[in-house]
């Protein structure tokens, strides 16, 4: 038995900027997320603000026409991309190792790379803004229009850039199955895993088989715009629906990557703040498998006024009605968590009861596109806006805030203000429905999306400016946010090592954890295994408190493979920091570069042969360098 509680002081090698560079610890790797992430938020925050105030009022004058084109589309390919799945990437970076009893991922220096070339990616695509201006042609990116006006590389940024974030995505998910395949702690079975863990399985699956479907639909879009191919083309032979299904075969599965790790994040916090293990948590894992599943198999009904057929309608419309059970299935076993509960309403609870509400009313709206008549009413409305902004900030993002309310504590061993999250809660929660319920009545009376501006007298004008004031609620909510954290980070109340009661792997060790995670690696015998090591049950089945031991704290049976005949810990031997994931990623987004500049003659030939080069020297070296240190 030993207490796994350690932490250790860094030493001057492992602080200052270089090292942040440098690192392959997945923790800090997972803060780099989180930090990256949450810029992106305010920049595409503020893309948000400047398309709401230019549909204020009628015929809007903030934006031209082009530059609106582009500020939505940036603001969309922000939020999906640079935002929502790097910050699951953050939570998944920094507490899957954990939840598992893992010192690291399995791959470290790729984990590094992963990150970089998002980075790196995501700011290649704001580039575009100096380079001819940005993407215009939606997130969606429909052919024919974007493989027109070759004249500039607008779309081929768009082509490129997701290409490249896609890769920095597939190698993400590959080292997060590696990891939690190979690396649990002994006694972790899978169905003993925590659901956080179990919906990163399912997500990083989900991209495996997505991303490259879209990156043929890119490259083929790429080509279709420099070297004269004709997939898109209706008038040689070609199909301008095929970018829709290669599209949408990735899109409709994508909506999942990025709410499933947000359905894990309520999953964990709810049993904690209820005082309750999660009401039947093999339905809640097998129904996250289920929504995977099934999500590969509803994209075409993002296509019901494209001319599929009855059949294909029918059937689409029929796998949109059925992947709604297992959604319902999660929310009635959340609700079921909480029934009878002793609820603590803290602000990652109240974040959490915000995302099953919210969640729950973008369902319901998401469920009257499996109606064919009625999807074709709203499509390309402002209805759809509601419904995905609903499914997506409502959802995700709210689920998102409860995990860095729950989960701040571990990662800077300081407690957030509850005070003030609740704030920044009822602030956002009331500016959200502001914002986007309006949004439904503009779609059913009429409003299309993607109209930079529109003529009075159409009955627009009072829910216009109505979703306008609450978007500038929801930013005053994120300048809330930012207090709280700045406050919280200078002088918030110290946390100690479970300030929540956890349940899971994470709370035994410090806050921050060691660079090791663990002293020792932790040996697991139930699901929610630190509960049973804390509580005992009485003879009518309620919770018991068990006595302390070791002076005061709390042991954790470990894996003694780590101990010497003395009983003294062997050194533990941690990834060593690398330059070289940094430096192969910026090789590899200045091969983009060449691509988005290649009919340009000589500066994307230029761009290409800089990028291989700088790629392969970081490839190599890489390859060659030594692989661990020492962690005394």
């Amino acid at each position: 038995m030993a207490v796994a509680t350690r932490e250790q002081a860094p030493a001057a090698a492992d602080r200052g900027l270089w090292s942040w560079i440098t690192t392959v610890d997945h923790k800090r790797i997972g803060i780099m997320y989180a930090v990256a992430a949450f810029i992106f938020f305010l920049i595409g925050g503020f893309e948000a603000l400047l398309i709401r105030t230019q549909l204020a009022q009628p015929n809007g004058t903030v934006l031209s026409a082009e530059a609106y084109n582009q500020i939505f589309t940036m603001h969309g390919l922000t939020m999906v991309f640079a935002v929502i799945m790097p910050i699951a990437a953050a939570f998944q970076n920094y507490f899957v190792p954990l939840q598992i009893g893992a010192r690291d991922v399995a791959f470290p220096r790729i984990n590094a790379f992963a990150f970089w070339l998002f980075f790196f990616s995501a700011l290649f695509l704001y580039t575009s803004f100096l380079f001819g201006g940005a993407p215009d042609g939606a997130w969606v990116g429909y052919a024919p229009l974007s493989t027109q006006l070759t004249e500039y590389v607008r779309m081929d940024y768009y082509s490129v850039g997701a290409q490249l974030l896609g890769v920095a995505s597939l190698a993400g998910s590959i080292n997060f199955i590696a990891t939690i395949f190979t690396m649990r702690a002994p006694g972790m079975s899978l169905m003993r895993m925590p659901v956080f863990v179990w919906m990163t399985v399912v997500t990083s699956f989900l991209l495996i088989l997505s991303l490259p479907v879209i990156g043929v639909g890119l490259w083929q879009m790429l080509f279709d715009r420099n070297f004269g191919t004709l997939f898109y083309a209706a008038q040689a032979q070609g199909d301008p629906l095929l970018w829709q299904h290669l599209f949408w075969i990735f899109g409709h599965p994508e909506v999942y990557v990025l709410i499933l790790p947000a359905m894990g994040i309520v999953s964990e916090i709810l049993p904690v703040m209820s005082r309750k293990p999660l009401f039947g948590y093999a339905f809640v894992v097998f129904s996250g498998i289920a929504i995977g599943f099934l999500g590969f198999g509803v994209w075409a009904h993002h296509m019901f006024t494209a001319g599929l057929g009855p059949v294909a309608e029918a059937g689409f419309g029929l796998a949109t009605m059925l992947i709604a059970i297992p959604t319902g299935v999660k929310i009635f076993n959340w609700i079921g968590t909480t029934w009878g509960g002793r609820l603590k309403l803290t602000t990652p609870m109240l974040f959490s009861l915000g995302f099953i509400s919210m969640f729950v009313i973008g369902g319901l709206s998401g469920v009257t596109h499996s109606i064919v008549p009625a999807d074709t009413q709203q499509h390309d409305s402002y209805y759809i806006v509601a419904h995905f902004h609903y499914v997506l900030f409502g959802g995700a993002v709210l689920g998102y805030m409860a995990g860095a309310y729950y989960w701040f504590p571990k990662w800077t061993g300081k407690m957030l203000s509850e005070t003030i999250g609740k704030w920044h809660f009822w602030i956002t929660l009331i500016g959200f429905n502001l914002t986007f319920a309006p949004q439904h009545i503009l779609g059913l009376d009429g409003m299309p999306r993607r109209t930079y501006r529109y003529d009075a007298g159409l009955g627009w004008d009072g829910w216009n400016m109505m979703s306008t004031i609450g978007s500038y609620l929801i930013a005053v909510g994120v300048l809330v946010f930012i207090w709280n954290i700045i406050r919280s980070w200078r002088n918030g109340e110290p946390a100690g090592n479970d300030p929540w009661d956890g349940r899971t792997l994470e709370w035994t060790t410090s806050s921050p954890p060691p660079v090791h995670n663990f002293d020792e690696v932790p040996v697991v015998h139930h699901v929610d295994d630190f509960w049973y090591r804390k509580y005992g049950v009485d003879e009518e089945g309620r919770a018991v408190k068990m006595p302390e031991v070791s002076g005061g704290a709390l042991t954790v049976d470990t894996d003694s493979g780590g101990e010497d005949a003395d009983g003294d810990a062997h050194d533990i031997h941690m990834p060593s920091p690398s330059y070289f994931p940094i430096i192969a990623s910026l090789g590899v987004v200045t091969i983009g570069a060449g691509l988005v500049f290649i009919s340009s003659g000589a500066i994307g030939f230029a761009l290409l042969a800089l990028g291989a080069i700088v790629s392969l020297w970081g490839f190599m070296g890489w390859a060659g360098e030594p692989i661990t240190k020492e962690a005394h």
